[in-house]
Parts: structure tokens; C-alpha cells; sequence
């Protein structure tokens, strides 16, 4: 647990350091959460702001490094690969560019080099042809499968992390990328609020 209270300090760090930065008092006093977003859902204006999702994205990024050799179960491997379908189609579609993209993704990730690159594409794109055949029905299994890291908390959180760092690797979290990480928080039992979204 003291690992967990360890990148909330440097979550809270990270915000404070943004609002000396940029907000100008923007905000003070309102019940954030660690992340720089407001408590009641953090999807409003700025959700998607450059500066401040692209260092969050290094700072779940910088996390998962940390925790990489405790990373190394079946169960995160494929709640993670599900995790990247999720966020892939969440807009309902995969283009072969994309699908390519995010595999590229995923083979390089420090963390997924834990696994096999053949194993984790195979899985990443199983769960895209689930979505991609019947998005609702897909996106049940694809939840399902999610849901098997809930039972250990580090292994959950890293498998949003994953997701958010699939999410802003163009640079931006899209809307239904953030609504796909909260259903992922969802299945998981964990808060979305802790990844600003």
C-alpha cells in the first residue's frame, strides 16, 4: 500500500506543479482530485487540455515502469490487451492504421515486454474483432475480461494506466476514450477520478 500513497504524492506534486505553472488560481479551493480534474466527473472543458494529459500520460507511464516486475501475471496481460481494444474502438471503429498504430504501441511498452509481442498482438486484435463484429456485445466480453485484475488493486490500476497511456499516445484523450476508461474503472471497482477522467 505504501507504493500506492507513494504516486499519489507524486500525482498531487504533479498538479501542484501545474497549477503554479499555468492556472493562475484558476480553480483554487474546489475539491480536485490528485490529478488536476474536478471531483464530479473531470470530462468538462480542459479535460483534454495538451500540457496537462501529456504529463499525466508520463506520469502513469513513469508508474508502471516503477511497478514492471511486479506486472507479470496472465491476468494483467490480457486485462491490459483488452484494455487497449476498448480504448482503440472506442469511437465504434479500428482502422488497419490504427490497429497497426496501437500494436506498435503495445509491443514497445516497457511493461508488455514482460510478454511474448505475438501473444499480446493476438490477444489486442481478438478483442478488436470481438468489438468491431458487435460493438455492445463485444464490449461485454471485452469488460469481462477487464473485470479478471480486479482482484489485486496494483494490477487493476495498472491495466487503466495502460489504457490512458493507449488513450493520449496521439497526444489528446478523445471523449469516448474517456468514457471507455471510466467503463474499464467501472468493471474494476476503482475510480475514475484517479486517472482524471
Amino acid at each position: 500500500m505504501a507504493m500506492w500513497d507513494r504516486l499519489k504524492e507524486q500525482a498531487k506534486n504533479l498538479q501542484q506543479s501545474q497549477s503554479a505553472r499555468g492556472s493562475g488560481g484558476h480553480g483554487q479551493g474546489q475539491g480536485h482530485s490528485p490529478y488536476g480534474q474536478g471531483q464530479h466527473g473531470g470530462h468538462g472543458q480542459g479535460s483534454s487540455s495538451g500540457g496537462s494529459k501529456a504529463q499525466l500520460i508520463g506520469l502513469f507511464k513513469s508508474q508502471l515502469a516503477s511497478v514492471k516486475t511486479e506486472l507479470k501475471s496472465g491476468a494483467y496481460r490480457d486485462a491490459s490487451m483488452a484494455m487497449c481494444a476498448l480504448v482503440a474502438a472506442a469511437d465504434g471503429h479500428v482502422d488497419p492504421s490504427e490497429r497497426q498504430r496501437v500494436e506498435e504501441l503495445i509491443v514497445s511498452n516497457e511493461v508488455l515486454q514482460n510478454f511474448p509481442a505475438d501473444q499480446l498482438r493476438q490477444r489486442f486484435n481478438q478483442n478488436v474483432d470481438r468489438l468491431m463484429a458487435n460493438f455492445e456485445l463485444g464490449k461485454a466480453e471485452v469488460l469481462k475480461e477487464i473485470a479478471k485484475a480486479a482482484k489485486k488493486p496494483q494490477e487493476a490500476r495498472a491495466v487503466v494506466q495502460t489504457g490512458m497511456v493507449v488513450a493520449g499516445a496521439d497526444g489528446r484523450v478523445d471523449p469516448s476514450e474517456q468514457q471507455a476508461v471510466r467503463d474499464a474503472c467501472a468493471a474494476l471497482g476503482i475510480s475514475p477520478a484517479e486517472f482524471g477522467v
